[in-house]
């Protein structure tokens, strides 16, 4: 395990220390560990999302009406309109 000192202004240490009343936390390592996850998972999901972004940039631009290509795929898999 490593270990690290953080500083901090006071007004983030109230907080800290605020949510560390609230008892969701047992002390200050567990809620910091928690933000680091939190944000691991946050810049997963925004890689994710901006593949997919690029995926339908570069799947090109349909000239068809939208409710035309809706119910071509409805009729494809009967089980999308429940």
């Amino acid at each position: 395990m490593t270990y690290h000192t953080v500083s901090m202004p006071p007004a983030l240490q109230a907080w800290v220390d605020a949510r560390l009343a609230e008892g969701a936390y047992a002390d200050v390592a567990e809620y910091l560990r928690s933000l680091v996850l939190r944000d691991q998972q946050m810049a997963e999901e925004e890689r994710w999302v901006c593949a997919a972004i690029e995926e339908g940039l570069a799947s090109g631009v349909l000239d068809q009406d939208p409710r035309e290509v809706i119910a071509e795929i409805l009729a494809e898999d009967p089980d999308l309109r429940a």
